[in-house]
């Protein structure tokens, strides 16, 4: 499979699917939602989506979508299978870097796209036709069968020369999943403090004296 991402490939481990049945407008809008963000986290994120427990933004092709005050009055949906889709081939990005002895703990999402393949035309059925042999208003209607390509790369944010804005989206979540992680490490048990010595009663100390007379 080739892949679309034009920069350095040699740190990025990458996975990819193609010819999906699913709306590229829905994968693209997850593909938004996931990048540069830590592939674990990532995956979590996806998995709240699939629950519908989630929204994912939609910045472009969202007319008529209503708002969410999970985001902020921004507009999304729950795109649930392709959510599921995407999932999947971050999951096989992360197995690929597993498999060559890479930690996937500091891996993110360097790169995330979704693609129109192929498109099938549909046409009415013989039943359609209308005068003069000629189809009718229905077929103005039809949709057709359109497939879609997901491509997902993973690396370490000091692996990867991104751009500008790139590169500050990319270190801003890397500071804040670090933080994250420090938050959910187990706290240590606190220091034990030493046992306080007992005071000697009177009658031990005068034995203690008449010991060292």
């Amino acid at each position: 499979m080739n892949y679309s991402f034009n920069m350095e490939k040699g740190k990025v481990i990458f996975a990819g699917a193609k010819d999906i049945n699913a709306s590229f407008k829905d994968l693209g809008a997850i593909c938004d939602y996931v990048r540069y963000k830590n592939a674990a986290q990532a995956a979590e994120a996806l998995e709240k989506v699939i629950k519908a427990s989630a929204p994912v933004p939609y910045r472009n092709h969202n007319k008529g979508m209503g708002s969410r005050h999970e985001l902020g009055g921004r507009k999304g949906r729950y795109p649930v299978k392709c959510a599921a889709v995407v999932k999947k081939v971050l999951e096989m990005a992360i197995s690929n870097a597993k498999s060559k002895g890479i930690e996937t703990d500091n891996l993110f999402v360097v790169h995330a796209s979704a693609n129109k393949t192929q498109i099938y035309r549909r046409t009415p059925s013989k039943g359609m036709l209308y005068h003069s042999d000629s189809y009718g208003f229905a077929a103005m209607r039809h949709s057709d069968v359109e497939f879609a390509k997901v491509e997902i790369g993973i690396a370490a944010p000091e692996d990867v020369k991104l751009g500008e804005k790139a590169t500050k989206m990319l270190n801003l979540n890397s500071a804040l999943s670090k933080k994250a992680s420090k938050k959910q490490a187990p706290k240590t048990a606190p220091k034990s403090k030493p046992a306080a010595k007992e005071k000697q009663q009177p009658q031990q100390k005068a034995e203690v004296a008449a010991q060292k007379v």
